[in-house]
């Protein structure tokens, strides 16, 4: 029987601008089991990498965790100090950033950032620490390693720099792995072999993930369930199976009806109308029924719950049970 080993509990994450509140995680709940790949899903700005960023609690200024629970192996991060966090990143959860161009430092070698994160949370020495950055290298398939550990983040391929950052990452065999977009501005040959590369290094670590994404293709390729996020709040969360192919909430039939599928004929690519609301000032009730095609009167008034409406299927939507949503894979 599978353990839980991340717990959110109606997380909300707001920055506080010159404009006003923006709420960009406003009451996210979700949780991931050891062993198991997590997607998260949805458009730019839905509250996926505030999320992920929330749990190291790493969110930048002026970003603030206002309420909520985050329990890893049952404690709770958001009552550690800043000094016993420091032990939990790197070491128990792993962050791979969306872009590794941007997280590497230009002005230090690959050996030096990554000797750096094994002797903070392993006791070894220099030399020792050296060969683990090397045997490193080696398990993110990048050639020859004993000659590039000595490179420059400027000498590497982008998708040389992607490996990088995923070896920086599992340099401590991290339990729970964030990963935010790992394969973003990477050609398509690359991104299956970096995909490629993660689901079997999740295998042989035993290792969980969490998959930041807002493409379909991925998380149906690399994640066993998957929650879709819409302006802040869970839409809805089920296996990646029933996602696909039994889809409840409106917005998730959208994504699925916007992404090209060889399978399926279709004369035009259909669109989501309209676009994420401002997190100012969000819509009243459902967020997603200024752009719902089943939206009612009531979907503006009332804030949807997130109900489990079959075994391990939550959805938040007031006519989940009334609609009827044809996956379109089946069409």
């Amino acid at each position: 029987m599978s353990k839980e080993l991340l717990k959110i509990e109606n997380l909300k994450t707001y920055f506080d601008t010159w404009a006003g509140v923006v709420k960009a995680v406003d009451g996210i709940s979700l949780e991931v089991e050891e062993g198991e790949t997590l997607g998260l899903v949805g458009e730019s700005g839905s509250g996926k990498t505030v999320t992920a960023l929330s749990v190291l609690r790493i969110v930048p200024r002026p970003g603030k965790i206002v309420d909520g629970r985050i329990l890893y192996r049952g404690e709770n991060l958001l009552e550690k100090k800043e000094n016993e966090m420091q032990k939990i990143r790197g070491k128990e959860i792993a962050y791979i950033f969306q872009d590794p161009a941007t997280s590497l430092n230009p002005v230090f070698s690959i050996a030096s950032q990554l000797i750096e994160v094994i002797r903070r949370h392993q006791n070894v020495g220099k030399q020792e620490a050296i060969e683990k950055a090397i045997e490193l290298l080696r398990l993110v398939e990048i050639p020859d390693p004993k000659i590039r550990i000595r490179d420059y983040p400027h000498q590497l391929s982008g998708g040389m720099k992607q490996r990088m950052a995923v070896a920086r990452a599992l340099s401590c065999q991290p339990s729970l792995l964030l990963a935010d977009e790992p394969t973003t501005n990477l050609d398509v040959t690359i991104q299956a072999q970096i995909l490629g590369l993660m689901k079997n290094l999740k295998k042989k670590l035993g290792m969980s993930m969490v998959l930041i994404t807002h493409d379909m293709g991925i998380v149906a390729d690399m994640a066993d369930r998957i929650t879709v996020l819409y302006a802040g709040r869970v839409c809805e969360s089920a296996s990646t199976i029933t996602i696909f192919y039994s889809p409840m909430h409106p917005y998730t039939e959208a994504l699925l009806t916007a992404v090209p599928h060889l399978a399926i004929k279709r004369e035009k690519l259909a669109v989501i109308p309209g676009t994420i609301p401002n997190l100012i000032e969000p819509p009243s009730g459902c967020r997603f029924h200024p752009r719902c095609k089943y939206a009612r009167a009531t979907c503006s008034e009332i804030v949807p719950p997130l109900e489990e409406i079959e075994p391990e299927h939550y959805v938040a939507c007031l006519r989940a049970k009334e609609i009827a949503i044809r996956s379109p894979l089946e069409s």
